[in-house]
């Protein structure tokens, strides 16, 4: 009887190896899509039927479930998608990154080929990341990054509680890219609205007209202004200038707590006015990065004070903007002559370090 038996469970084993090697073979290989044939496909609806980028899109019909490719008709972007959410009758996507806005077909193609193109808006607003200069006069040429761009149709310099809009004029544009030149302008500052195919937006970065500012140094110093600094002399330099074509220069010398002055000991020096907000301008940092201190003869603390709410963090070796609100520093007491402005330093302690200041302005 044991040798039967052996031979019995012998026998289930390979019959089982086969069974499975059979069933094996019926099986077709996938690459997880849903195993439904090309039809022709037919699309009823999509939803929502305009979006912005990264937004999920769902397009409704018919034959929809060996859908290969879904391409934006505007630079052909492809979109991604999971096949293996497809259904033949729904396809779920999300609009690419890279889509340009405005309306324009989704072209949607399955395997034997065969296309559906539903019309579709891209909702792509202009966006601004950074600027080449955020004060201008008549003339001068702004770069804006950001995204979105290349279909800009118009840039103006606005107020929109003032109600005045003026027209920049595009020089360039491309997608992240947007150079214009700046309009004269009654504005003392304004922000920039910039229209494409989508819409209009309004940039959160705010322009100072040069022409309306209270100018301490500009290219040269300001009316009635002069050079007051403490220790090495300031400077007209024009080797650096973040506009125009001259900054003013200073060298702290090491350890000496210097600071640059600009001076105005003539009748044309201002009382204090509410109407100014803002004191604005650029620094060209030193070696290492550093900290300046606003500085006032007409504040609480004196001129030559280092009071921590005037304080500017200046980075290493390129031109940092600030734009800082009067009421938030000890800058201008009520009924005080503003007579000169200053910028000073705490050391430097290694070494001697010149620093550049250009379009120093106070604004209304």
């Amino acid at each position: 009887m044991k040798p039967y038996r052996i031979n019995y469970l012998a026998g289930l084993s390979i019959l089982t190896v086969l069974a499975g090697a059979s069933l094996s073979a019926c099986e077709k290989d996938t690459d997880g899509r849903p195993q439904i044939s090309p039809g022709t496909p037919v699309a009823t609806k999509i939803m929502p039927d305009s979006a912005a980028s990264g937004s999920v899109v769902t397009l409704i019909g018919t034959g929809l479930g060996d859908i290969r490719s879904v391409v934006f008709e505007k630079q052909n972007v492809p979109a991604g998608f999971q096949t293996t959410l497809n259904t033949a009758e729904s396809l779920i996507f999300r609009v690419p990154t890279e889509a340009s806005g405005g309306m324009q077909n989704i072209t949607f193609t399955n395997s034997a080929g065969q296309t559906v193109s539903v019309p579709f808006k891209v909702l792509a607003f202009p966006s601004v990341t950074d600027v080449s200069n955020y004060n201008f006069t008549k003339g001068t040429v702004i770069t804006i990054n950001g995204n979105n761009l290349d279909d800009v149709t118009a840039v103006a310099v606005a107020d929109s509680v003032k109600g005045i809009s003026d027209a920049a004029t595009i020089v360039s544009k491309e997608k992240k890219k947007l150079v214009v030149q700046m309009p004269a302008s009654s504005l003392t500052r304004g922000t920039l609205s910039i229209t494409n195919a989508t819409g209009r937006i309004r940039t959160k970065q705010e322009f100072v007209n040069v022409d309306k500012a209270y100018q301490i140094f500009v290219d040269s110093y300001g009316t009635g202004f002069q050079d007051g600094s403490w220790g090495d002399a300031g400077v007209v330099s024009t080797k650096e200038f973040m506009s125009g074509t001259a900054s003013a220069a200073k060298t702290y010398q090491k350890g000496n707590w210097h600071l640059i002055a600009f001076a105005n000991w003539s009748s044309s020096a201002i009382n204090y006015s509410a109407d100014y907000t803002y004191i604005t301008g650029w620094i060209k940092g030193a070696s290492a990065d550093y900290s300046l201190y606003v500085t006032t003869d007409a504040s609480k603390g004196g001129f030559g004070d280092t009071n921590e709410a005037n304080r500017i963090d200046v980075k290493a070796g390129v031109w940092n903007y600030f734009k800082i609100k009067l009421s938030d520093m000890d800058f201008w007491l009520p009924g005080k002559t503003l007579k000169q402005v200053g910028f000073r330093i705490k050391g430097p302690d290694k070494q001697d370090e010149t620093f550049y200041f250009d379009d120093i302005m106070l604004v209304k």
